[in-house]
């Protein structure tokens, strides 16, 4: 089986390029993120010509994540238990009985894999209330992986986790002092989903020592790979222990109208 997981950067703006790396890269899954679409208006007649069904969750311009599946598509989950509803924007009120989660997470069983495609709260800047968000948006997401894992799921969390593991998944740390995507309780909240029993699968970066899978549009950062790797696959033991190789698509990053992410590729075994 050959996963994939990809942030688009808007599904529609992108629709093309998607078609042709599918018609390419034959994954038989694809969690895609950052889909910027209501479901509703998901291209899912385009990529069926391809043979792939379609469980989307979106909201609007903002968000949207979706499962693309060629080996069965089945119960579906449009966010999960716990998932708290960011409500402290301006003009909300907090704990408002109208506020709902945003449309970041998405799980689907898929030849025999319960699979999720995530887009993580960006969080903004540590003294921010998205900050405090984005916590507790892993924190919920956490307990509801434990729970599926209880059950014996083969699973596979993957997509934009808008958090950098490691100081040297990142080009530059001292650049992100400070910041978000590297503080300490990012990297723990991590380190909580590890500790269920999931593994990082980190992929080949086909250029330079680091897997980088996101750079910013400004001038020179891709092809300096002055990068970052923020987008994950986490996979349970029985599956991390089926994959026969991971690579980061660059070639997915370049060209005229590129989202600013990169696919990540893996290749599974059989089941034991």
């Amino acid at each position: 089986m050959r996963l994939a997981t990809w942030n688009v950067n808007s599904v529609k703006a992108r629709l093309p390029r998607l078609l042709a790396w599918l018609a390419e890269a034959e994954p038989d899954v694809v969690c895609l993120q950052e889909t910027k679409c209501a479901a509703a208006s998901f291209p899912a007649q385009e990529v069926g010509e391809l043979g792939y069904a379609t469980a989307a969750h979106g909201d609007g311009r903002w968000n949207g994540v979706a499962v693309l599946s060629r080996v069965g598509l089945s119960e579906v989950s449009r966010g999960f238990p716990g998932e708290p509803a960011f409500d402290a924007v301006p003009g909300a009120v907090p704990g408002a009985a109208d506020a709902s989660p945003e449309a970041r997470a998405i799980g689907a069983s898929c030849g025999g894999l319960r699979v999720w495609s995530l887009y993580a709260p960006n969080g903004r800047t540590v003294d921010s209330p998205h900050y405090g968000y984005k916590l507790a948006w892993f924190a919920a997401f956490t307990r509801a992986v434990e729970a599926e894992l209880r059950q014996g799921r083969a699973l596979v969390a993957c997509g934009d986790y808008n958090v950098a593991p490691t100081d040297a998944d990142v080009w530059d740390p001292s650049l992100f002092a400070g910041s978000t995507h590297v503080t300490p309780a990012e990297r723990q909240a991590l380190s909580d989903l590890r500790a269920l029993g999931l593994r990082d699968v980190v992929p080949t970066p086909m250029k330079g020592p680091h897997p980088f899978t996101y750079w910013d549009y400004r001038a020179g950062m891709f092809h300096q790979n002055m990068g970052m790797r923020i987008d994950l696959v986490y996979a349970g033991a029985g599956v991390a222990d089926r994959v026969r190789s991971a690579y980061v698509d660059r070639e997915a990053r370049k060209g005229k109208g590129p989202s600013d992410h990169a696919p990540i590729v893996v290749d599974l075994g059989p089941e034991s």
